[in-house]
């Protein structure tokens, strides 16, 4: 087994813990071959699964209200995996520059690569190169921030 399929693999297992009711996403950090954070998209700590609010059983509110995927994210109270990993490092007092970034997902959104890209992560190592919003390729291209697929 590669390194990637070790992380992807772990990815995928971070992932089984998010209670978001639309997408389960795992994010970690590595650095020098070692995990020092893990995330998953979902509420804030403490704070309960969203269809709680809405009366939606089961179903993501804005599901519920017909929006598709990327669409009525004010209505969504989920951090994505990707922060959820920084911010956990930082909670720790971890720092994250230098490292690299697995996620089980296409390229982050634009708002989340602000923040890596701040955080001093080196490298995304993501499922495919296909971007949410074309402020997330601007990022890209503009930063040092290396990005690949596993391989």
């Amino acid at each position: 087994m590669t390194w990637d399929e070790y992380y992807f693999n772990l990815c995928n297992a971070v992932s089984s813990n998010s209670k978001c009711l639309s997408r389960k996403l795992g994010a970690i950090i590595v650095k020098d071959k070692s995990i020092i954070s893990t995330g998953y998209n979902g509420p804030p700590r403490g704070i309960p699964q969203c269809d709680n609010r809405s009366g939606a059983d089961g179903v993501c509110p804005r599901k519920a209200l017909g929006y598709i995927s990327g669409e009525g994210l004010e209505l969504c109270i989920a951090g994505h995996a990707e922060r959820n990993a920084i911010v956990n490092a930082a909670r720790q007092g971890i720092a994250v520059k230098g490292s690299i970034m697995y996620m089980n997902c296409p390229i982050p959104c634009s708002p989340c690569l602000v923040e890596i890209i701040n955080s001093g992560i080196e490298e995304i190592v993501c499922t495919k190169l296909s971007y949410y919003d074309m402020m997330a390729e601007y990022l890209i291209k503009n930063s040092e921030l290396k990005l690949r697929t596993f391989t």
